[in-house]
């Protein structure tokens, strides 16, 4: 692997370590210094690694580069203090920082957790919170960022910039919280990595139905609350559960062509037994506390749909799950999907009951749902309802799976 590789690599994994660690140590009101040392010591190995190649230690070398801009910059600027600021009578703090800076993996860990919590503060817009972590905390581009929220990057650009102002101007402390708002803080938290998961598993950009790297990340955001005995909560094992049920079929979600493929249809062999066996590992954590969360239900959910077989308990379990979510939160979507099992273990007539109910006709799911159910009974029917879900999607792709069920359904 060389430079080239490896750079974009690295910069993933340690752009958001070297950021975490300066803001714990410096406050968020030095947060752009902070990027701007992570982002100077990326500059400087794409340089000096394009001439010397890549050192035995990549990842020590950038630390040491880091510490040493870090260093510098504080230096220049407690030489400001003292010496320039005193000949125009202003009173300034002298004080300096402490240039002990500790890249231990142990302080690395620590900083990003409080990160991670400061970034999901309920002052923060929550578009502003996923933003920030996007970028903070899994060192996306403002490029990437932008495409995943449908906006283009001076737009974003602003909505970080405003974001920041407001870490600054709330004076929040890099800390974890006390244990009283623990976890009113940790609900947030768990909802801000939800959504960045969300985010790749069913992603809004025009250009790519999943991101996979969006839906590690997250699995790495919620590592960090399962490694600290104050936040390995039955909620955040059964938010990792989920995680690791979904991305097991993640592989067998896209053909060779890049389309979606139905469940129905997904190639068995291309699912992921590892991500099952942690799922079923840590939904089996989640239940050692008698509450139940929507993360608990979602991820019973997605472990039935690990199941290959059809039998009725299957549907008849997710559908008895699906209204249970209800009871937590209810969206559209989700009451579709309950239809969707209540179909597949009640049949038609029950199913076209409930969709009759519902009603939905702005939703391209809800036409798409009334198709399949009439494909095998009433192909004309199916096809007008198919033609209804093609003019409603906005997306390429969605418009792409629709044409192509309409071509099986003749």
């Amino acid at each position: 692997m060389d430079n080239l590789d490896v750079l974009p690599h690295l910069f993933r994994l340690e752009y958001s370590k070297i950021v975490s660690v300066l803001c714990k140590q410096f406050g968020f009101h030095q947060i752009e210094t902070a990027e701007d040392i992570a982002s100077d010591t990326f500059l400087a190995a794409s340089q000096t690694w394009g001439i010397n190649g890549i050192p035995e230690n990549p990842i020590g070398w950038l630390y040491t580069v880091a510490k040493n801009k870090a260093k510098n910059l504080l230096q220049r600027d407690s030489l400001y203090q003292k010496k320039v600021l005193p000949l125009y009578q202003i009173d300034h703090d002298c004080n300096g920082y402490d240039f002990e800076f500790d890249l231990s993996d142990e302080n690395i860990k620590d900083s990003q957790l409080r990160v991670l919590f400061a970034l999901s503060h309920p002052s923060i817009p929550l578009e502003s919170q996923i933003c920030l972590s996007l970028r903070i905390l899994c060192g996306f581009g403002i490029d990437e960022i932008a495409k995943a929220f449908l906006s283009n990057e001076e737009t974003i650009r602003k909505r970080l910039f405003r974001a920041k102002q407001k870490l600054r101007e709330s004076n929040l402390t890099i800390e974890l919280p006390s244990p009283s708002d623990l976890k009113h803080r940790l609900t947030s938290v768990i909802r801000t990595i939800y959504l960045i998961f969300n985010e790749g598993y069913c992603s809004h950009s025009q250009d790519k139905i999943l991101r996979k790297d969006f839906c590690l990340e997250a699995i790495r955001l919620c590592t960090f609350l399962l490694e600290s005995k104050d936040t390995n909560t039955p909620e955040v094992n059964a938010l990792i559960s989920l995680f690791c049920f979904h991305i097991s079929r993640f592989d067998a979600r896209l053909n060779d062509e890049g389309e979606m493929v139905l469940f129905e249809e997904q190639n068995r062999s291309l699912w992921n037994q590892e991500f099952i066996k942690k799922g079923e590992y840590f939904f089996m954590q989640s239940n050692k506390d008698l509450n139940i969360s929507k993360y608990h239900l979602e991820a019973a959910i997605a472990y039935w749909h690990t199941f290959p077989e059809d039998t009725t308990e299957k549907w008849d379990t997710i559908y008895t799950l699906y209204s249970g979510l209800i009871e937590f939160e209810t969206s559209e979507i989700l009451l579709l999907n309950r239809a969707y099992a209540l179909f597949r273990f009640k049949g038609r007539e029950s199913a076209l009951e409930e969709l009759k109910q519902l009603n939905f006709q702005s939703n391209r799911y809800y036409f798409s749902l009334l198709a399949e159910i009439y494909s095998e009974f009433d192909p004309k029917k199916a096809k007008e309802y198919f033609q209804k879900a093609y003019s409603l999607s906005d997306k390429l792709s969605d418009r792409l799976m629709i044409q192509k069920r309409m071509n099986s359904n003749r």
